[in-house]
Order: structure tokens, then C-alpha cells, then sequence
């Protein structure tokens, strides 16, 4: 007979195991916020540790010199305008879509959710060239229309094979029900089964603000002004008195700030994403 692993050592095992992964993840976490406190002349004199010295500490005066910035405000500005307006784009369209291939049978529903799932993973860089040429011609360059469209040709398919998945396992005669009680197609809709997936709903709206808010590729390649440069692709540009040597601790300021409302989003619908990710409303 085997014998068995005490459980004091099992979760001896398990605690070191989380202790590891959570030191890990966030190693960069806790860097990029010592860096922001820090002086910029400690870190071009190459400060060691993670916690800067009396002498080298620069407190909020960092924080402050990147919120006073009209460049940062404004890409603080574009970021939370294009994401939000993707997003709600995105997920409206979204719903309506996936529950059309969720209910309706027609030919080629498999070949349509390959598809657009093969859209959701087609490589960003390779579709930069063909939009800058394109939006440049049309009137979209450096415009908000200019990154909500192609981050809705992104998101979009990733919310409808999301969403399509949580309506199929909606049973279907609770729509019947609502319509035998004198409510319309679209009342049953809108009260019954909408509701239900309203997990799927918040995780496609969740991905979907995630990857508007923390693109890169598009934001520097589709602008060229702060008209509608987000977040992401100012900090790039942001230099100091001296173009040689680069701000680092105010840039560190900057992406900690930048980072405050996705931890805030998930903090208040953590629950939600959660239960997105691991069920799939109600199971008949």
C-alpha cells in the first residue's frame, strides 16, 4: 500500500507553490511603482533596491509633474473616450450577433464562429500598413473613429464567440414562456435572456475595454497628434529636458497611473468576471 502525503506538507506545498507565483507576477509590479518614487537623478546614477534611500526619494512630486501635463491628461482623455465607446460598440453588436447564431440554424454557423475567431487572432502588425494607407486616404487618420474601428475588428468576433457560447446554454423555453405570457420577441429578449447571460456580457465587455485600453500598435501607428493618441503610445513620446536621457521615473509615474483603473474595474466586477469565465448562465 502507498503511503500518503501528509497534509501538513501538501500545504506546506500549495502556500510555497502560491507564495512563488504571486512573487513572479508581481516582481514588476512592485519595480515599476519603486521607480515611480524615486528621483531621476538616483535612477540615472543607477539606485539599487527596490526601496529607494532617503536621499534618492522623490515622493509625489512625480505623480504630480505627469498629472500637470497637458500630454498626459489628454491621452488619459482619448483612452477612456475610445475604449468606452469600443466597448459599448462592441458588446451591442456583439449580443444581437451571437444570439442570432445561438438560436437561428443556417448553414455554415460553425464555419461563421471559425471565422471570427481566426479574426480575433489575426496578427495586429501585419493589418498597420494597409490601415494607415487606408485611413489616410479616407479622412480617419489621427481620429477616435480611426481606433474604435479597428479594435471593434478585434473584440467584435471575440465577444460573439464568447456570448454565442453562454446563449446556447440558456434553455430555450424560457423565451417561449415569456412569449406565452404576451411578451414580444424582442421584450423576451431584452428581459429574459439577457439577464441570464449577463455574465458573458460582462466578460466580452471586460476583454473587450482590456484590449482597447492597453493597445499599443494601432495608437502609435494611426496617430500622429494628441488628438486621439491613447495612453499607451503618449508614454512613448514623453521626454525630458534632455532627449537623450529619458524621464524613467516619470514615465514609471505615468503607466502606474495608467494602470489605476483597470485594478479598479476589477476590483468592483471581479465577481462578475469570475463567474463570466468559469460558467455559462443557466444550464437547462
Amino acid at each position: 500500500m502507498a503511503a500518503t502525503t501528509p497534509n501538513w506538507l501538501r500545504r506546506s506545498g500549495t502556500a510555497l507553490g502560491c507564495v512563488l507565483i504571486l512573487a513572479w507576477c508581481l516582481l514588476p509590479v512592485v519595480w515599476i511603482i519603486s521607480l515611480s518614487f524615486k528621483s531621476q537623478i538616483a535612477i540615472t546614477n543607477g539606485s539599487p533596491g527596490f526601496f529607494p534611500a532617503s536621499g534618492d526619494f522623490a515622493g509625489w512630486a512625480n505623480y504630480r509633474d505627469v498629472w500637470d501635463n497637458d500630454q498626459f491628461r489628454r491621452a488619459i482623455f482619448n483612452s477612456i473616450g475610445i475604449s468606452l465607446i469600443a466597448t459599448l460598440l462592441s458588446v451591442a453588436i456583439a449580443t444581437l450577433a451571437a444570439y442570432a447564431i445561438a438560436r437561428l440554424e443556417f448553414r455554415g454557423k460553425k464555419l461563421v464562429l471559425s471565422m471570427a475567431l481566426a479574426f480575433a487572432m489575426f496578427p495586429v502588425v501585419s493589418l498597420v500598413g494597409p490601415l494607415f494607407d487606408m485611413w489616410r486616404t479616407i479622412g480617419l487618420y489621427d481620429s477616435w473613429p480611426g481606433l474604435i474601428i479597428p479594435y471593434m475588428s478585434f473584440t467584435l468576433p471575440l465577444a460573439i464567440w464568447t456570448l454565442s457560447a453562454f446563449f446556447r446554454e440558456i434553455p430555450w423555453e424560457m423565451e417561449q414562456a415569456a412569449q406565452v405570457d404576451g411578451a414580444t420577441s424582442w421584450q423576451a429578449f431584452r428581459r429574459v435572456i439577457v439577464p441570464l447571460a449577463a455574465p458573458g456580457v460582462f466578460t466580452a465587455a471586460i476583454l473587450t475595454f482590456f484590449f482597447a485600453w492597453n493597445d499599443f500598435v494601432f495608437g502609435i501607428s494611426l496617430t500622429s497628434t494628441e488628438n486621439a493618441r491613447p495612453i499607451p503610445a503618449s508614454l512613448s513620446f514623453f521626454v525630458g529636458s534632455d532627449p537623450f536621457n529619458r524621464p524613467a521615473s516619470l514615465l514609471a509615474a505615468g503607466a502606474v497611473i495608467s494602470t489605476i483603473p483597470i485594478i479598479v474595474i476589477v476590483l468592483l466586477f471581479q465577481r462578475k468576471i469570475v463567474a463570466g469565465l468559469t460558467s455559462g448562465a443557466v444550464k437547462g
